[in-house]
């Protein structure tokens, strides 16, 4: 009996070792059922939901987008001597020549660009370039079909053109208008067109950047998405599109020295144009008159701003209706009409937004108060859319301290006759300047002519030194200077250390 009773303890006890054993091994394969509720959400799904490894579906993607997008084909009609006489394309040094390029083609010019429709009536964005001075214009379709279009409407400053196709038969495929401003730097984007006469193309890539100025046109109204999508000649004037279809942005240069550098303007331009383009052919914007700049942390500092938002005036262009309205350069304008302005870009868009002859009311910073004033905008041109003592140096010039890292001297009659500046302008004419000083760093050069000094009227070089006194370490000196050839004057903001 006692044996049976050992025999019956041995067993229990290899029992009971073998579940634990099995405990342990399964916990170490980790094979055991988790519990979900027990389990932060992070832990039990780590991987965040707005991750997507699957590729996007860009065959369905362009079967959507191809339909709506031409070939714009344009023909000019030019006699040998006026083809001589014709300025070199701007975007050429972009592009660079077309396929079809021919100095010696004594007649027509042909080149090639895209377009995409935007209404099922036939109106089609393309860009200005794509059709400047052509007599024809031809849009082919991805079907074969090719229809003769009418330009509508042009907008230089914005390379963006408004055409329309006449078919009463037949409504044509577009695309819907998607939100450029919404879009984000890494976001997939399709590129469709006509590269290199290949009708109908398409590369993918990824929203590079946003807010790019190339100077290509007119500078104030550039706001380019950049991609790495591949955009070539004959792309200009096709559709950028996100992964829904809709159009983002219009595809209009690359940088050919770079690889995959295409960019595109966003769409939100254009829709701001399409009513005016439509009615009168031409896009009538709001004036103002200065030129501006972002608040960076020199300029914050310098005009002991709070923050970086506004926009800071640099210059303001005589007889416009900001002079007219005591508009000065070093105001900060931080409100248009109640709303805030960010930076130059909603600035620009702001005004431009309004017609000539409007009202605005503008909030304004001026030496640290908060001032309104009222403005009457005019009408934008549509070529334009910025201790120590004073001594004699041995040259006799007046030189001003090595703080500043400048020497000036008075006007007088051999200097402005010299500089040709004209009687009425007073100031210091900068005679040399050392490359590694604080004037020196703000690109400031022999010939320029010092204005003012932190706000106040120079005409000494002791009124120079005045200023320059007051500067406390590592303070700011604020000069306006007009520059040899420069329509108006600038500001400039020089950081001084001890």
């Amino acid at each position: 009996m006692k044996t049976q009773r050992q025999s019956m303890i041995s067993l229990a006890v290899v029992v009971a070792a073998a579940v634990v054993f099995g405990m342990v091994l399964s916990g170490g394969l980790d094979l055991t059922q988790s519990v979900g509720a027990d389990r932060p959400e992070e832990v039990r799904n780590p991987v965040p939901a707005a991750v997507n490894f699957l590729a996007p579906d860009f065959v369905a993607l362009a079967d959507r987008v191809i339909p709506s997008v031409v070939s714009v084909r344009v023909t000019e009609y030019r006699s040998r001597s006026e083809r001589g006489s014709m300025p070199q394309d701007r975007f050429h040094f972009f592009f660079g020549p077309g396929p079809n390029h021919e100095e010696d083609q004594p007649q027509a010019r042909r080149s090639e660009g895209s377009g995409f429709f935007i209404t099922e009536g036939g109106e089609l964005l393309t860009n200005n370039h794509v059709i400047e001075d052509a007599d024809t214009i031809k849009v082919e379709l991805v079907d074969g079909s090719s229809y003769p279009a009418e330009v509508v409407g042009t907008d230089p400053a914005t390379d963006l053109a408004l055409l329309r196709v006449k078919d009463g038969e037949r409504k044509f495929p577009f695309l819907p208008i998607g939100d450029s401003d919404a879009l984000r730097v890494g976001e997939w984007v399709m590129a469709v067109g006509n590269p290199m006469d290949m009708d109908h193309t398409i590369t993918v890539g990824v929203v590079s950047a946003k807010g790019r100025a190339l100077g290509l046109s007119d500078r104030s109204f550039e706001n380019y998405i950049q991609t790495d999508a591949a955009i070539n000649f004959g792309n200009s004037g096709g559709p950028l599109v996100n992964l829904r279809g809709e159009v983002i942005g219009i595809n209009s240069a690359i940088n050919a020295r770079a690889q995959n550098l295409g960019f595109a303007v966003p769409v939100k331009t254009a829709a701001k144009i399409l009513v005016q383009l439509r009615e009168h052919g031409r896009v009538v914007r709001g004036y103002l008159g200065v030129s501006i700049d972002n608040i960076d942390q020199k300029a914050q500092g310098a005009f002991g701003l709070d923050s970086r938002m506004g926009a800071l005036v640099i210059s303001v262009t005589p007889k416009s209706p900001a002079e007219r309205a005591g508009m000065n350069h070093g105001d900060v304008i931080i409100k248009v009409d109640g709303v805030a302005i960010e930076n130059t870009r909603t600035l620009i868009d702001t005004i431009s937004a309004d017609p000539p002859g409007t009202e605005v009311d503008l909030e304004v910073i001026r030496d640290g108060k908060k001032s309104r004033i009222k403005v009457t905008l005019g009408e934008r041109d549509g070529q334009s859319a910025q201790g120590e003592d004073a001594s004699q140096d041995e040259d006799g010039v007046d030189f001003v301290s090595e703080r500043v890292g400048l020497s000036v001297t008075t006007l007088d009659s051999r200097t402005r006759q010299m500089y040709r500046i004209e009687g009425a302008v007073e100031g210091l004419l900068i005679t040399r300047v050392r490359a590694d000083s604080p004037a020196g760093e703000e690109g400031l050069t022999r010939g320029d002519l010092i204005l003012e000094a932190n706000g106040r009227p120079v005409k000494r070089p002791e009124d120079l030194l005045a200023e320059v006194e007051k500067i406390g370490e590592k303070g700011f000196l604020k000069l306006y200077v007009q520059r040899p050839r420069a329509q108006q004057p600038i500001l400039l903001i020089l950081k001084l250390e001890d």
